[in-house]
């Protein structure tokens, strides 16, 4: 399989601001996960290894091989301030694609984190530059680059599969400690109404709870707890 290497994918700011001005709505990743009826949820296990910090961003997408897993180096000819690199390897738990330099390398790009269906490594070192890791799992064992040089075969910015969801360039991640949603490029912006009209609901719905609603007051009035 040889490299492919593919262009940075067009990035509508505009609407990815949009959600940026969401931050600090609680339980965002749900939120944005609900105004999509459930869909596009990535698995249990791809979860914060180094800080607390959500993250929202464009996916710059990276597809390792099966059994042959390398570093992805090349993301840093293409990758823009703001992008969040998610990395298809397939899984792979005893070898890490991404440590501490790559991390240090990552933040001096403007990168604001990584989302890794594989292993990572070095989370000290991240925790250290405060850069936010997602990952399936940790090990200290590094890829075979660092020994032999080699970093093909790889794909950069071409669809992936990630905790069981299809990313492809573009897509914006939403990430925090509850867990990781994706909303297709396509449909940003109504996702984002979406997702605004039930942050709206929902903090209504606290402001009802501290007025001492009842379960059934708050059915009626909202239709959902």
């Amino acid at each position: 399989m040889a490299k492919l290497i593919k262009e940075h994918a067009k990035v509508n700011q505009q609407i990815i601001d949009k959600f940026l001005a969401m931050k600090d709505v609680y339980s965002l990743s749900a939120i944005v996960s609900d105004a999509q009826e459930r869909d596009n949820v990535m698995r249990h296990n791809i979860i914060q290894r180094t800080v607390n910090k959500r993250i929202i961003g464009p996916a710059l997408t990276v597809k390792l091989t099966c059994g042959d897993i390398v570093d992805c180096l090349e993301i840093f000819e293409i990758t823009k301030p703001g992008d969040i690199v998610v990395i298809d390897a397939f899984s792979e738990s005893e070898t890490s694609i991404w440590g501490g330099l790559m991390s240090g390398l990552g933040k001096a790009a403007g990168i604001i984190g990584a989302v890794i269906d594989g292993s990572a490594r070095d989370t000290d070192e991240a925790k250290m530059l405060d850069f936010p890791i997602y990952s399936a799992y940790v090990s200290p064992r590094a890829s075979h680059t660092a020994y032999s040089g080699r970093n093909e075969p790889i794909k950069i910015n071409v669809p992936v599969v990630c905790g069981g969801v299809i990313v492809r360039p573009g897509d914006l991640i939403v990430a925090d400690e509850i867990g990781i949603t994706v909303a297709p490029f396509e449909d940003l912006e109504n996702i984002y109404i979406k997702s605004k009209e039930q942050a709206e609901k929902e903090e209504a719905t606290r402001a009802e709870i501290l007025k001492g609603a009842t379960v059934q007051e708050l059915l009626n009035k909202f239709g959902r707890i």
